[in-house]
This record gives C-alpha cells, structure tokens and sequence, in this order.
C-alpha cells in the first residue's frame, strides 16, 4: 500500500528495470551491478515523485535461448497491472546494457530486426544476418521507442552527464533484447527504452549510480 488513500488521482509511472549478466570478452558488467544495487540506492536517495520500480531484473546475455525468461520478465508487469485497480499506472521498460568501447552514456533511439553476433552468446547461439522476429519480416525493419529520446538527452547533459543519442544499439544481444521489448511495448500500450553505458573503468561505479537515478528522475518529469 502507498502513503496516498484511493482518492489520489496522480497517475504513478511503474518503471522495471533490466541489466546483464557477465559475457564473453565483459567478466564483470556493469549493468549487473546497477540494476542489482539500484533499489537500495534509490531508497536511500528517495524516489522520483509520481514514479516507482517494479522489479529489477538481471538478463542472460543470449538471444534466442534467453527468450522464454525474457518474456516471463516483461509479462510480469502486465500481471501486475491488471491487479491493479488503477487505470493510470503507465509502464516503463529501462534496460541497461554495456557498451565496452564507449565513453559515454548513450540513449538508444530504435532496434533493428537483425541478429549477427560477433561472437557466440552465453548459450552458443551466433546468428549472422538473422531476422529476431520472422513475421515482423526483413532484417532492416526498424522499431522506435515512443520515449522523447532528444529530451532525456538534453536534461541529463544539463545534470553534468556525458551523454548522447544513438540510432545504433548494435547487432547483439542489446539490440536483440530492445527489439522485442519495442515490440512487446507496442502491443501492450507501455514504453521501452534501452540505455548503453561504458565499464567502470571508464565512468566509475558511484558516477553511473548517479546517472541511472539521475534518469529515473528525468523519466518522472518527461512521462
């Protein structure tokens, strides 16, 4: 139960959170360690008003083979909603994925229909030119987040963040899980969005703290 009785009309964003597990070539992810850490540092820091995390969840970093987990993850907040009597509980999908060779932060505009893996996933499976969703048909179909990607750019620059947009979230699995989260988003009436962030040992661990906050924040403002 919330502190605000049944007549509290303000609609309340929902937003679940993912990140990955370690992968070849990345033995420690960040992404791990930020969803995993980011409910306790939210509760210490307080929550953007109007805003609370369902879940925090930590992906395998695989395609096809994680895909049964992945859709247990996103349906999850569908069930959760419909056990809900508000009607104006709106969903958010953050995901969070390392990009190892960045010095930024980076917000993902789209996701393309195509899996080509540079390198096996977690589970062996290495697509080269491959549609994610068949029926969605050729590989260079293209789904966009509904979120104002420009916007959240712009507020978190403000905030002291280096970070940029991007119309390219890669071939791998980052792109692989964005594109059936657009999808799924679009089918259910929610938004996705899927954010890059460098290792550690670029951006340090307490700096993407802040900025995944920082994000929770602007998402709060802008939804």
């Amino acid at each position: 139960m919330g502190s605000e009785g049944p007549s509290a009309a303000a609609a309340v964003i929902t937003v679940y959170v993912t990140g990955f597990k370690k992968f070849h070539g990345v033995s420690d992810n960040p992404t791990e360690t930020i969803v995993n850490n980011l409910t306790e540092y939210m509760k210490k820091k307080g929550l953007p008003k109007g805003l609370v995390i369902g879940s925090c969840s930590i992906l395998d970093t695989a395609g096809q083979g994680a895909l049964v987990p992945l859709y247990q993850t996103l349906q999850s907040a569908i069930i959760a909603k419909d056990s809900e009597s508000s009607s104006s509980n709106r969903i958010i999908w953050l995901h969070f994925g390392v990009n190892s060779g960045a010095t930024r932060f980076a917000i993902e505009r789209q996701a393309v229909n195509e899996a080509t893996f540079r390198c096996p996933d977690e589970m062996g499976w290495k697509p080269q030119k491959v549609p994610i969703v068949p029926s969605d048909g050729t590989v260079s179909r293209i789904r966009e987040t509904t979120l104002p990607v420009e916007e959240i750019s712009k507020s978190l620059a403000k905030k002291g963040y280096d970070v940029m947009t991007s119309d390219d979230a890669g071939r791998f699995v980052c792109n692989y899980v964005y594109y059936h989260s657009l999808r799924f988003a679009e089918q259910n009436g929610n938004k996705s969005l899927f954010v890059h962030v460098p290792l550690f040992f670029t951006i340090d661990e307490e700096t993407q703290m802040q900025f995944a906050a920082s994000l929770l924040e602007v998402l709060a403002t802008i939804c």
